[in-house]
């Protein structure tokens, strides 16, 4: 019989009823503040998962063998308050059916919407920025204010991980929360932050959020808002292995595939790389 590709994410051959992970995109990014294109990532990201063979080996899982089915991607509308609410409705009911909504970015905005639908007991989230702002640019809905709304949702266990960047008023408020820096990772090494975070998360629901841009600029340039001195593929490989097994929900964000496509081959990794660790730990 004939083989055909289609643009879904490659390996998630599951019906809906007997998937156990739920895939789907959110091509938006209408609060854009710098360079625009994240509109683009999960068309890339699906793209390049089509580069790797569909076996594991650091897991010894075949990604066929797994319950996994891919959506495509949510037909959005303009406005952010608008697109959150949507994200909310279709993750609302992929968690109502039991099983792990994975959404693929787009702007960091859309994971609002997803928190929302899940309510975990802690949120931790990857990121160069700490998204913080109370509001930004005439919409309290903007990629920057994302971890604030998470805040003002009533998930107050927020752990951050890999920042660097944001105002100082926003730095003093992350200090209340759990802030785990890229230079206190360098200084004190990510073996020692996991250590703590493991600690920090056992027995909790987790929502687990990755923005592209937490990995440096460097290694992953296909950003809408770059900045160097990050963390590497590797370290987020190992926050994964880390925290994937008690995540009820994860998500990539951010990436603006005008690069060579390290960025959304990375992403696409990780994708992978949760699903199997979160399915060898449950």
């Amino acid at each position: 019989m004939i083989r055909f590709q289609n643009q879904l994410f490659a390996g998630c051959n599951a019906e809906y009823s007997k998937a156990r992970y739920v895939i789907f995109g959110v091509p938006y990014d209408g609060t854009t503040t710098f360079r625009s294109g994240t509109r683009n990532g999960p068309r890339s990201i699906r793209e390049m998962s089509y580069n790797f063979e569909t076996y594991l080996p650091s897991y010894d899982l075949d990604l066929t063998e797994l319950p996994i089915i891919d959506l495509g991607d949510i037909d959005i509308t303009v406005t952010p308050e608008d697109v959150v609410t949507q994200v909310q409705e279709a993750t609302q009911d992929i968690v109502r059916d039991t099983k792990i909504p994975v959404m693929l970015g787009g702007e960091h905005s859309i994971t609002i919407g997803s928190v929302r639908a899940v309510k975990p007991d802690c949120y931790i989230v990857c990121d160069a920025h700490l998204d913080l702002r109370e509001e930004f640019r005439g919409t309290i809905y903007n990629h920057g204010c994302t971890t604030r709304r998470v805040y003002d949702e009533g998930i107050k266990d927020i752990i951050i991980i890999g920042a660097r960047s944001g105002t100082k008023d926003q730095f003093e408020f992350a200090r209340s929360l759990r802030l785990f820096t890229a230079d206190e990772i360098k200084k004190h090494g990510l073996a020692n932050v996991l250590s703590k975070v493991k600690g920090l998360i056992k027995g909790k629901r987790v929502y687990l959020s990755i923005d592209a841009d937490v990995i440096d600029c460097c290694l992953t340039p296909g950003l809408g808002t770059p900045e160097p001195f990050g963390l590497t593929p590797w370290d987020i490989s190992d926050i994964i292995g880390v925290v994937a097994p008690q995540s009820i929900a994860f998500d990539y964000v951010e990436v603006s595939p005008f690069d060579s496509g390290q960025t959304a081959t990375v992403a696409s990794q990780m994708v992978r790389e949760f699903i199997a660790a979160h399915w060898k730990g449950t």
